[in-house]
């Protein structure tokens, strides 16, 4: 990216709460991706499979092929510029929306962040416990310092569940999905073709909806943070992936 790219994606980001890079990746890239996903061994217990979604927890843990091609230079720019030298990856989920998936997730800013271990911590709650995964929201002030950024292995649209966002809605902090007023704040719907990036803030309200033209929507999903945690909190899976070298 040039100067005044940089300069229109922290803009977006700023204003809007999200902002779209096309041309990340090369086909060839993308191919390399889809090549280690198929490849790894998906009977482990952060691996999930149904017929409307398949899904992979810790995924640059789990499937430690990927850091390589994930960690680009051109992502490690991305990372350096629009979010910061000290941001590193602290979350990693990939997602797989077969074309004729009945999933849709409804309107919800994206709340809780992964750790090492449970704790009774001011400020951290509420928890969700699962099968090697613990969860909880965090201070706000955690939430607002995360970058997500969302590679794109297909094309996608409005017809294999793209992301709609209410722009600017990261700016209103914490607050219920059933305040949304539609007219207000209208929907837009985050068209990202294969290659590209999303890039958003956690506390963007956002939704998808439901496949319609047969066509999967497959996405690897990093979250980054400069922030440490407090009371003996750890981030589940900083300690293992690849930091973000400085240029």
């Amino acid at each position: 990216m040039n100067n005044d790219q940089i300069s229109l994606h922290r803009q977006e980001l700023e204003e809007f709460g999200y902002t779209v890079i096309a041309d990340v990746f090369t086909e060839t890239a993308i191919r390399e991706m889809i090549a280690v996903i198929d490849s790894a061994d998906h009977s482990g217990p952060l691996f999930r499979k149904t017929s409307d979604l398949f899904a992979i927890r810790r995924f640059l843990q789990v499937v430690p092929g990927m850091a390589p091609l994930v960690f680009s230079p051109a992502v490690e720019q991305i990372v350096r510029e629009l979010f910061g030298i000290r941001h590193v990856p602290v979350k990693s989920i990939y997602f797989d929306k077969p074309g004729e998936s009945n999933w849709f997730v409804a309107w919800h800013q994206d709340l809780t962040i992964s750790v090492n271990q449970k704790l009774h911590v001011e400020g951290y709650g509420p928890w969700t416990v699962k099968p090697d995964q613990y969860a909880v929201q965090p201070p706000v002030d955690i939430l607002q310092s995360i970058y997500t950024l969302r590679i794109h292995l297909d094309d996608t649209d409005e017809q294999n569940g793209a992301l709609k966002v209410l722009p600017g809605s990261h700016a209103k902090g914490v607050y219920r999905a059933d305040g949304i007023d539609l007219n207000q704040t209208p929907e837009v719907s985050c068209r990202v073709k294969k290659g590209g990036v999303m890039i958003m803030r956690p506390l963007l309200m956002h939704a998808s909806g439901r496949s319609s033209n047969g066509h999967n929507r497959r996405v690897i999903h990093i979250e980054f943070s400069d922030r440490s945690l407090t009371g003996g909190l750890e981030w589940a899976e900083q300690s293992s992936l690849f930091p973000v070298t400085e240029a």
